[in-house]
């Protein structure tokens, strides 16, 4: 595990709800909090942004405005980092919360070298707010963030085990990409991130990593460097 590492780990709010699917269930929190303290303590730098997904996804709204509904997305994410942060730290870790939004003292604003200090002082960093603009979304701030804090690779926990040619759910015959470039996920539509993220990651040769969150020690694997899922190259 490279000392020096610096990494951004994207985490799914639904993900963090359990079984309950809903809210938190802090065993599945405690359950990653130990896989980050691990690569932690071996020296890797770790930033995080965590989806909403677990209370609100403003997208699916029908009757509540865009604008609105993404703001409100916006808090969930808040949210989302101030409870895990404690969890977190109740595992023996030091946390920061930096927030793209103004949100009195709960968080602090995003600052670049603040959370670059952060992190090289062992301190995990939840970037929290997405972009602070509705009609992005949290892939759009994962990236930006992770191009901004100049790490090595963004890792994506995801439902899915990697990056398939077509829904392995519909088609059984479905092809798993061990590697695949990030301008064949866009032309292809295969729906890793979406386009501005997409973009974004292209501009700025950032790579991916996508693998299951549910694979017994995915996420400590993933920050080891072993992924077994699908990286996507920015090349």
């Amino acid at each position: 595990m490279s000392q020096n590492r610096r990494v951004m780990l994207k985490l799914s709010g639904e993900a963090l709800a359990g079984e309950k699917h809903f809210g938190f269930d802090d065993d599945t929190i405690r359950s990653v909090a130990k896989e980050v303290k691990t690569a932690v303590d071996a020296g890797v730098q770790i930033a995080i942004v965590i989806g909403g997904g677990n209370f609100w996804r403003g997208r699916q709204s029908e009757t509540v405005d865009r604008y609105k509904a993404d703001q409100v997305g916006i808090l969930a994410t808040v949210m989302n980092c101030i409870y895990v942060s404690e969890l977190f730290r109740a595992e023996g870790m030091k946390t920061r919360i930096m927030s793209s939004i103004a949100i009195g003292d709960m968080a602090e604003l995003f600052n670049k070298d603040a959370a670059t200090e952060a992190l090289q002082s062992g301190s995990v960093v939840f970037c929290a707010g997405g972009t602070g603009h509705p009609y992005f979304s949290t892939d759009t701030g994962v990236v930006l963030r992770a191009v901004e804090l100049e790490c090595d690779e963004i890792l994506l926990a995801k439902a899915i085990d990697g990056v398939y040619d077509s829904d392995p759910k519909k088609n059984p015959n479905a092809k798993k990409y061990d590697t695949i470039r990030i301008q064949d996920v866009v032309d292809q539509r295969l729906g890793v991130i979406d386009l501005p993220a997409s973009v974004i990651c292209m501009e700025n040769h950032m790579p991916l990593a996508i693998f299951s969150l549910n694979e017994e020690n995915g996420i400590s694997n993933a920050l080891k460097g072993i992924i077994n899922g699908t990286r996507v190259t920015a090349d």
